[in-house]
């Protein structure tokens, strides 16, 4: 199946696998959050049981270093792309507001990302993440 749109999320090549995974995570509830148009129905099993919906289209997960991550994230801003973002502060912070903040405190022009989302028309997610490898 084809979309018009498409989601790509960034994560910084270095860090531990264990925080690949959760920023990944996060990232992926903010374009949920996001695009409330993108969910499809809640699933159910054959005893009846709910789940909860998923996102209709496939998420791209790529790699990057420091400048891939502030290129894709310059990129999302120009195309006026959704964008959800993890910054390197967040790590250490416990709750939702101390994330806020930390990511308010960060130059705008340059945070210290370790993730990115970005959801758009596919052309221009496509050129964002130019030259950013599928993550292995």
């Amino acid at each position: 199946m084809e979309f018009d749109t498409k989601v790509a999320i960034v994560v910084l090549e270095d860090l531990a696998i264990w925080q690949k995974l959760n920023v990944t995570a996060f990232l992926a509830t903010g374009i949920a959050a996001a695009a409330p148009e993108a969910m499809g129905k809640p699933y159910e099993d054959s005893n009846g049981r709910q789940y909860a919906a998923l996102l209709v289209q496939p998420m791209m997960v790529h790699s990057g270093d420091t400048a891939g991550l502030l290129r894709a994230f310059q990129q999302g801003h120009d195309r006026k792309l959704t964008m959800a973002v993890y910054v390197k502060a967040m790590f250490s912070t416990g709750n939702d507001d101390d994330n806020r903040a930390a990511f308010l405190s960060e130059p705008a022009a340059q945070p210290d990302l370790v993730g990115i989302a970005l959801r758009g028309p596919k052309k221009m997610v496509d050129k964002a993440v130019k030259g950013l490898a599928l993550h292995p």
